[in-house]
């Protein structure tokens, strides 16, 4: 699977949270095996979504109430996220 291909899986799996739907567990798994779209970034934007996946991932066990992380402002960190790595890939 080509790293484009991989960053647009990512990109659906945070717009289907966004809307509502989808899952935390399959974006991350998703994000996670990933292994040709982060070979091809720098080593940072690696360690940048394994970051905001961490705390995506401990938002998901909580109410929003209850934990210090946002859902919301977690996933439009990854929107932003995938935009930057999107321009380092055609870069």
């Amino acid at each position: 699977m080509s790293a484009v291909i991989q960053l647009d899986a990512i990109a659906s799996g945070i717009a289907a949270l966004q809307g509502g739907g989808g899952s935390v567990t399959t974006l991350s798994t998703a994000a996670r095996a990933s292994t040709e779209l982060l070979g091809a970034l720098p080593p940072r934007y690696g360690e940048v979504l394994l970051n905001l996946l961490d705390r995506l991932e401990s938002s998901a066990l909580f109410s929003e109430e209850s934990c210090s992380f946002s859902q919301k402002d977690l996933l439009d960190n990854l929107q932003v996220w995938v935009d930057k790595a999107r321009g380092q890939l055609v870069s």
